[in-house]
């Protein structure tokens, strides 16, 4: 999700592990590069030409690969300019799955977010100023993000469910019990689960949507970052009294 200002670098078998922690295969690399190659290159003609101006045989042609290449990589064209989609969606439900013995749903989140604010984090919202006008100028795109965002908090909510509600066999932080991902659906997510979702949620929503607002009218990202800090941390202390207990990892 950010504006590309070189090309996709070459990454090391050695320097980059797979999900299950392996270094990945020469295909598996291949296949990460292709990928790159394709959001690189379909990124600047958006930016360049319009997001709805753009066709996927253009995308095809510039990425130098057949147009069946480019939808089995990206199915929806949104996702071409926001390449970090999966990531947005995930972020929130594995903030809550790695906090720390101790810590509350509410603390971990408060830690990813503003943590995320000091390295101008892409799926908070930071980005180039052409990119980020080039979403701002397609509905298509404005919609894709609020799905994300819906899609974020719903994950959110499985896994403050699997947290405070742990079943033997639930459903992994983030993933829905009728997906690949999941093993034999748990019980439903439970009301108090949900509202906690929306509430932890509605903070992390809000903040990409004042950065992203902020590079709109031109703000560097450091200026960004000083601005909405403040208001992030005090979002977070009046959710204090609600949640500061809710969903805290067992141990010490």
């Amino acid at each position: 999700m950010t504006e590309p200002t070189t090309e996709p670098t070459t990454e090391s078998a050695t320097e980059t592990l797979t999900g299950t922690g392996a270094a990945p295969t020469l295909r598996e690399l291949n296949k990460r590069r292709t990928r790159e190659a394709i959001s690189h290159a379909a990124t600047r003609l958006f930016i360049e030409q319009g997001f709805d101006r753009t066709t996927i045989a253009e995308v095809a042609t510039a990425a130098g690969v057949a147009k069946m290449t480019v939808t089995n990589h990206f199915p929806r064209k949104e996702d071409l300019l926001l390449d970090l989609h999966e990531e947005i969606v995930g972020r929130l439900a594995r903030a809550v799955a790695e906090r720390a013995p101790g810590e509350s749903a509410l603390a971990a989140l408060r830690r990813d977010c503003l943590a995320g604010l000091d390295r101008h984090d892409p799926r908070l919202g930071f980005s180039g100023p052409a990119f980020a006008r080039t979403v701002a100028d397609s509905p298509a795109l404005v919609a894709r993000i609020r799905e994300l965002h819906e899609q974020s908090e719903t994950a959110l909510a499985e896994a403050l469910a699997g947290a405070t509600h742990p079943t033997t066999t639930g459903t992994p932080p983030g993933a829905s019990p009728d997906t690949p991902g999941g093993t034999p659906a748990g019980p439903p997510v439970d009301f108090e689960s949900r509202v906690a979702a929306g509430l932890l949620a509605a903070v992390d929503r809000t903040v990409f949507t004042e950065v992203f607002r902020r590079l709109l009218a031109g703000d560097e990202a450091a200026a960004i970052t000083a601005a909405v800090h403040p208001s992030a941390v005090r979002a977070f202390d009046r959710l204090e009294g609600a949640l500061g207990t809710f969903a805290v990892r067992p141990g010490s």
